[in-house]
């Protein structure tokens, strides 16, 4: 996996971490929840979450600043699922079924880790949102840190940058500041950049 040339700062990306005797970490800050369902600060035009793919890991949290990810090439590694998209047919079906078969992307593992326990983590994904069991227990099995999970709703067909365009638009409209995304989509890269948003660009390789 070789990234590209962007880079950001500690300060940037909200890194908050103290090595202390033996090397130990301790991660600075943390989220507060929102209790009974209600969104401290938020617009009251937001939609409702469930109409939108939305997955909160242990309930909704407080919307302030968030760093996004997708996940497929930049968390996992999706190379060894390519081949169901190769020929005349692209069996998509197939593709995703087998995404809680991936490798962990080590690096950014390590990434999320890393990253000031007050960031919210947002993984957004392509994904259809039938195979959420399988992305929630991936997750969970490689230990990785997330927030909110946003798939794709059943019969969603727009174009990935439109699709990701509207989740922005709507994690904004929430309260959420998006303040970093990681990407390895150039076309997905482009629209974060036009809506304000650094993203750091992943190359994958799966898209040339």
């Amino acid at each position: 996996m070789s990234y590209g040339t962007e880079t950001a700062s500690s300060a940037d990306i909200g890194v908050g971490v103290d090595v202390g005797v033996g090397g130990s970490r301790s991660i600075s800050g943390e989220r507060s929840r929102v209790s009974d369902g209600s969104r401290a600060g938020c617009a009251l035009s937001a939609p409702g979450p469930s109409d939108l793919g939305w997955t909160w890991r242990e309930g909704p949290v407080s919307p302030e600043r968030a760093v996004v990810f997708d996940i497929d090439g930049v968390i996992s590694e999706a190379a060894g699922r390519q081949h169901f998209l190769e020929g005349p047919v692209r069996n998509w079906d197939g593709f995703f079924e087998s995404c809680d078969e991936d490798p962990v992307i080590e690096e950014t593992a390590k990434l999320l880790e890393l990253l000031d326990g007050r960031l919210t983590v947002v993984l957004l994904t392509g994904r259809p949102s039938r195979v959420l069991g399988r992305t929630r227990r991936w997750l969970e099995r490689n230990g990785l840190r997330w927030d909110l999970l946003i798939m794709r709703v059943d019969g969603d067909r727009d174009a990935v940058a439109s699709y990701k365009r509207s989740a922005l638009s709507a994690l904004r409209s929430y309260g959420f500041e998006v303040c970093l995304a990681f990407e390895d989509d150039p076309r997905n890269r482009e629209m974060f950049r036009q809506e304000g948003v650094h993203c750091i660009y992943i190359h994958s390789g799966y898209y040339g």
